[in-house]
């Protein structure tokens, strides 16, 4: 394995993918001068006939890559920043997700959505959200959170060789991170969760971003003398619910940490599975650490006080070890 950065991965995914199907076509917003680095070198190796700089309109994108991948084509769509979801929505809430249902499985409509998502780059309410708990209601849509470059490697070529629609949302801010990646063809599948430490004392979730600090809060723990297991669900539909349980059932304690807002969050929606699934085996409350219910301000000092940090999480994680302390008393 040789060592990539995370936007490195995905910018090869689109070159490997688009030579392998001269079938794929890539479309979006800027993606000729790849500002986000992901799409670079796309627009030069496959010229306009593949790859669409497109007007900023993000309800007439998504109705083209319902249209487009209808058709016969298979479709990347890069709508830059998560806020511009909410701006496509019509025709992803009521098509894309829809059609293949009310086609009865007659449409298949190979879609990849990527779009960058998070805060703690001060830019500001419009550009900084998670759009996770939108997604993973619409249904019909496969939501994947990748957290290292091998991941997105992986995750990225079964979206784009699967036939459903799939939202792969990009770690913002966090291209430069690196890591070692499969060389060659690799696919992750969708639904399988990564354990990124063992522990046995507590389970520490995190979803995409939040895999970082949640591992340095757990060798912190370590030095303190609590075992934490830390889990990444890598796609939050479909979600493997049975990895991540069978995690919460040996250690009794669960910490979930979601970049999301706090209402309707993926967090929330994992703790109330893990609370039907482990409740004989839950030792403490499961704990959510996540964004407030408020807009994402940009200045930097503000960000900071409502973003998941590995502070909130270090006590997040100390709250229950309390209550360990007093059921081993």
């Amino acid at each position: 394995m040789a060592k990539q950065r995370y936007i490195q991965a995905i910018n090869q995914v689109f070159l490997d993918e688009m030579e392998r199907d001269e079938n794929i076509i890539l479309f979006g917003e800027d993606v000729e001068l790849a500002i986000f680095g992901d799409t670079r070198e796309v627009y030069k190796t496959f010229g306009p006939e593949r790859v669409y700089n497109t007007p900023i309109c993000e309800n007439s994108l998504t109705g083209m890559a319902v249209g487009a991948a209808a058709a016969g084509r298979r479709v990347i769509l890069h709508l830059m920043f998560g806020n511009f979801v909410y701006t496509g929505m019509d025709a992803i809430a009521h098509q894309m997700a829809k059609l293949r249902m009310m086609t009865g499985g007659q449409m298949d409509l190979p879609i990849t959505v990527i779009c960058g998502y998070g805060g703690g780059r001060s830019l500001a309410g419009q550009h900084s959200d998670t759009p996770f708990p939108v997604l993973m209601n619409i249904g019909g849509g496969n939501v994947v959170t990748p957290a290292t470059p091998a991941d997105a490697k992986g995750l990225l070529t079964t979206a784009i060789r699967g036939n459903n629609p799939t939202f792969f949302l990009e770690a913002s801010g966090r291209g430069g991170d690196s890591g070692e990646v499969p060389e060659g063809e690799y696919l992750v599948p969708f639904g399988k969760a990564a354990v990124h430490k063992e522990g046995d004392d507590v389970t520490i979730c995190a979803i995409g971003t939040m895999v970082r600090p949640a591992l340095r809060v757990a060798n912190k723990l370590e030095d303190e003398g609590i075992s934490a297991e830390v889990i990444d669900p890598r796609t939050l539909v479909p979600l493997d619910e049975d990895g991540i349980a069978a995690s919460v059932r040996k250690t009794g304690r669960l910490v979930i940490v979601d970049e999301s807002k706090d209402r309707c969050s993926a967090a929330s929606h994992i703790a109330a599975v893990m609370a039907d699934k482990c409740f004989d085996k839950l030792k403490a409350p499961i704990k959510r650490v996540t964004v407030p219910n408020v807009s994402m301000p940009y200045a930097n000092v503000a960000e900071m006080a409502i973003f998941p940090t590995p502070d909130k999480i270090h006590a997040a994680v100390k709250s229950i070890a309390g209550e360990m302390e007093v059921s081993n008393a």
